[in-house]
């Protein structure tokens, strides 16, 4: 009889440490849950898709199938003619629900052209940061945003588009000003966007000093969209300590834009004290 009472008791106490235990697991992951971030890189050929039409609603239908929370657009129109004298990333903003921020790098086709990015966090601070080119080849920039994320900890963003001509002149010194510019951020730091440039090259080894691939583990060639051959868009982060990958995957979408957008999912891990 008591050998039964025992074995009762026994199957008791392993029902509440399973109970317990899912209980901290479920707490635990509804933490962790507020440090992760969801981020797309695309490069949106100024809106005009490869079957030569003009359809943002496309474009917006690739960003809301995947949930991003923050997105770094490339090849940004703002009210040139050939984008039909459209602001792209405010109307992108209002077909994905998500605030619109555009960072000028040079005057184009009677309005400007540059970078990007669309949030689900609000802005605490932005800024536009010019990066070196040659006198021959396009301006281009780095937009940075701060942002607070639902766990309180706060994170800088920057969408980027570096130089895409054959030389690689301007993509190297392009790399090192991004490294003198953000190197020294004290704050978690995410950097996207198409560096036109293989994971071999130059401009990447430079980059690679001091961020970390979030594709790395799941290389996957990202241009052209009809039959992607290279690998020149990227997430990468910093510092290497602060973040997990928990997903890198390549959208196949081959009408929307020349470039697939890359989706990559991250995890803040908390400071340690």
């Amino acid at each position: 009889m008591n050998y039964i009472r025992a074995k009762v008791r026994n199957k008791i106490y392993l029902v509440i440490v399973l109970i317990l235990a899912a209980s901290l697991l479920h707490a635990q992951q509804s933490t962790d849950s507020e440090r992760i971030i969801r981020i797309l890189s695309y490069n949106i050929f100024h809106g005009e898709t490869l079957n030569h039409d003009f359809d943002l609603e496309r474009i917006a239908g690739v960003i809301r199938s995947v949930s991003p929370d923050i997105v770094a657009l490339q090849e940004v129109d703002f009210r040139t003619n050939r984008a039909r004298n459209m602001d792209l990333v405010t109307r992108l903003g209002y077909l994905t629900d998500m605030l619109p921020l555009f960072g000028r790098a040079m005057e184009y086709d009677d309005g400007e052209y540059g970078e990007g990015i669309l949030s689900r966090f609000t802005f605490k601070e932005t800024r536009n940061n010019p990066l070196p080119h040659s006198p021959k080849n396009e301006p281009r920039a780095a937009l940075e945003v701060l942002v607070e994320l639902p766990s309180g900890d706060e994170i800088v963003f920057i969408g980027t588009h570096l130089d895409h001509t054959r030389d690689q002149t301007d993509r190297i010194v392009q790399a090192k000003r991004l490294n003198r510019f953000f190197k020294g951020n004290k704050k978690p730091t995410i950097l996207a966007g198409d560096l036109n440039a293989t994971p071999e090259s130059e401009p990447m080894r430079i980059l690679f000093r001091f961020w970390t691939d979030a594709s790395a583990g799941n290389p996957q060639p990202t241009f052209p969209s009809s039959s992607p051959r290279r690998r020149i868009d990227y997430v990468l982060f910093r510092p290497a300590h602060r973040w997990r990958v928990i997903e890198s995957r390549v959208i196949e979408e081959k009408v929307a834009s020349d470039h697939c957008p890359l989706l990559v999912v991250l995890e803040l891990r908390p400071e340690k004290k």
